[in-house]
């Protein structure tokens, strides 16, 4: 039986603290910024952690 492989997508896109806490970007910050709020934008630039009820799918993709 072959090695498992990680999800590409998810391997880019998420990425695994020294605490083991899986951390992402969020989103809405890609394009027509210029009608949304300063402060709105300011905050989406802020990681953040993945939610406990998705953790489990995100480390299965991770394959952790």
């Amino acid at each position: 039986m072959p090695k498992m492989k990680s999800h590409r997508g998810a391997r880019k896109t998420f990425s695994v603290t020294a605490t083991g806490k899986i951390k992402r970007h969020k989103m809405n910050r890609r394009h027509i910024l210029t009608s949304k709020e300063r402060k709105r934008k300011r905050h989406l630039r802020k990681a953040t952690l993945v939610s406990n009820a998705n953790e489990a799918k995100v480390r299965e993709m991770l394959l952790m």
